[in-house]
């Protein structure tokens, strides 16, 4: 089911999109697998689901630049391979958050939700006030929820 992003939602658009992402899709062994762990963590996030079949799941979001949107599709069964994020490609995804809080808050959904919490949420010397919290999806990916003071 595919349907348009709410347009009375969108913000003003700017005219300077140069460089901002647009969509990053992700190939996942199962969109039904994955289905339970990213519909809460995008939710939050303040996305909304704009297609939702068997083999495909996508949210989208207005941004001052902008849509964006994250797109699940399921991977042939013939080319599988697990997730390494040693290996050359995506080593892994992060996500903003306003406030210490809403990390915490994500860290407290994906828990219930079994995530498996590869580092709980803590503060870390990348820049002043760093804080994040660093899980893996059902294929390993790993994803991170931060928060850096502006």
């Amino acid at each position: 089911m595919e349907k348009e992003p709410p347009q009375d939602r969108a913000p003003e658009m700017v005219t300077n999109r140069l460089g901002s992402i647009n969509h990053l899709r992700l190939t996942v062994t199962s969109v039904e697998r994955t289905r339970s762990f990213y519909i809460p963590l995008m939710r939050f996030l303040g996305y909304e689901i704009v297609d939702d079949t068997k083999d495909r799941l996508s949210w989208g979001k207005c941004f001052s630049t902008g849509m964006s949107w994250f797109i699940l599709t399921a991977a042939r069964e013939d080319s599988y391979r697990p997730y390494d994020l040693l290996n050359p490609g995506l080593h892994h995804l992060a996500w903003n958050t306003n406030s210490r809080d809403q990390v915490d808050e994500v860290h407290q959904i994906m828990c219930a939700n079994g995530a498996t919490i590869l580092d709980p949420p803590t503060e870390y010397d990348y820049e002043p006030g760093y804080y994040a919290v660093f899980f893996a999806d059902p294929d390993g990916m790993k994803i991170e929820i931060m928060h850096v003071p502006t």
